[in-house]
């Protein structure tokens, strides 16, 4: 029988699919984005963190329009959008439209990308499984993911908080619910998942969790 208790780190791998569709300026992305399939806008959004990137962006439209297209102003724009902040994909895509609009409406000559710096839509096909990696306690966790694939770090960090919903991530409900550890519940929730890369989000959790570690041996040697 399964133990309820346990938390089971799982993978997360994606698989790259071309949609075909690209853009050479701001109209042609403003045309492509709304048409194109919620799974290359999820793409583009919400898997940003699973992928290399400038942590100046927090998305692939932000880091294209900021450095094939040098429109800084509305890379940042772009950048300020939080897809955590939305219910649906579909919302995420008004809001991204809406921000290109308005700047559009500022800006109605914008920059064509040089060949070869195109946009280029994709979507993926995301698998995940087990990770063959479970723990029972705080000791445990701090062990495990200090040396889990990134991948797990995703799934678990950025892709929970989509399929919980209210911004709540794996880690933090574990914590939370199985070791009732509200106050360390907190500060791992507390962490921004848009200010840092995949392995900066790791390196914040073993902070807050080894200092819980060290106050409860504190606690046991008293």
């Amino acid at each position: 029988m399964e133990d309820i208790n346990l938390f089971e780190f799982r993978q997360c791998v994606s698989i790259l699919k071309s949609t075909g569709k690209k853009a050479g300026n701001l109209r042609e992305l403003r045309e492509v984005l709304s048409l194109i399939s919620e799974d290359s806008i999820f793409h583009h959004t919400y898997q940003y963190f699973l992928k290399g990137h400038i942590l100046e962006y927090t998305n692939d439209f932000a880091h294209w329009a900021g450095e094939s297209l040098e429109e800084r102003a509305l890379s940042e724009h772009l950048s300020s959008i939080d897809p955590y902040d939305f219910s649906s994909v579909a919302g995420l895509r008004e809001r991204l439209i809406k921000t290109i609009d308005e700047y559009l409406d500022r800006f109605p000559e914008p920059r064509e990308a040089m060949a070869g710096e195109e946009f280029y839509f994709n979507q993926t096909v995301t698998l995940t499984f087990p990770a063959g990696v479970r723990v029972q306690n705080l000791a445990e966790f701090l062990i495990a993911i200090k040396y889990i694939d990134a991948g797990c770090i995703y799934y678990h960090f950025y892709e929970a908080r989509i399929r919980l919903g209210s911004g709540v991530d794996d880690f933090s409900a574990w914590i939370q619910d199985v070791l009732l550890k509200k106050d360390l519940a907190d500060r791992v929730r507390a962490i921004d998942p848009l200010m840092h890369s995949v392995e900066g989000i790791r390196e914040h959790i073993i902070e807050v969790v080894e200092d819980a570690v060290k106050r409860d041996m504190e606690v046991i040697e008293k």
